[in-house]
């Protein structure tokens, strides 16, 4: 059984469309999605459409949550929140309405979702340290979570001498360990890899994989010009921050 592990998808079709495509040729029959379907990119319906025919597990961004309501933009920065402003916009009373139903925590099966922290998902803190990580792992019922938000395909993994942290491209699952997985993003990666990054989980073989995947960059950095989104929302697509 493999699953493939969605996150940080930000309206990005042609992104989302490659990473889809390449878990297909890999042969995961399941899906789950870690948030923030919107937000930033040109294409927030299209990718919301998407999502929501896999008919997967999938948890609240923060970028969901502020999409899918009026409140003020509090801790954004200016570039983010102009993204959320245009994608109210787009998305219809339906699209909303989902997006408000979503949970910040899910258990599936023989693991853990959320888009932030599993201490207080709902505050949107970010993981990035030992530190940051130890507190979530200490929520942690199952082996393994996997986390967004960061966009930084990281993992931390804590064994008998403590909490270790990466990097990653593939990991071996070892019985007694609990791992807090980041899966990367889809449409905005930030590690300067431009590459669409999602990952597979491969249950029979407890196999872990990063997956990079290239896309149509210069597609999707048309379509946010001319949608007239902030300019550094197309350039940084090219350069992976």
């Amino acid at each position: 059984m493999k699953y493939a592990v969605l996150s940080d998808i930000h309206a990005n079709l042609e992104a989302l469309q490659a990473a889809l495509a390449d878990a297909k040729d890999h042969e995961c029959a399941h899906y789950v999605c870690l948030g923030d379907v919107v937000g930033y990119g040109p294409n927030p319906r299209e990718c919301l459409n998407i999502i929501r025919s896999l008919n997967c597990p999938i948890v609240m961004g923060n970028h969901d949550e502020y999409s899918a309501n009026s409140s003020e933009l509090v801790g954004f920065n200016p570039m983010a929140a102009e993204g959320i402003k245009w994608t109210r916009n787009q998305l219809t009373d339906d699209d909303r309405e989902w997006l408000r139903r979503l949970k910040y925590t899910r258990i599936v099966d023989p693991f853990t979702i959320v888009h932030a922290t599993l201490d207080l998902p709902e505050k949107w803190a970010y993981v990035f340290d030992k530190l940051s990580a130890a507190a979530s792992i200490t929520y942690q019922r199952t082996a393994i979570c996997f986390y967004g938000h960061t966009h930084l395909p990281m993992a931390f993994i804590r064994n008998e001498k403590g909490i270790q942290g990466g990097m990653y491209s593939k990991i071996r699952i070892d019985v007694g360990r609990k791992y807090f997985i980041n899966a990367g993003s889809i449409g905005q990666p930030r590690d300067r890899n431009p590459k669409s990054a999602y990952v597979i989980f491969d249950l029979n073989n407890n196999l872990i994989e990063l997956r990079r995947v290239e896309y149509d960059i210069p597609a999707v950095q048309a379509k946010i010009r001319a949608a007239k989104l902030p300019e550094s929302l197309a350039d940084r697509l090219a350069v992976g921050r």
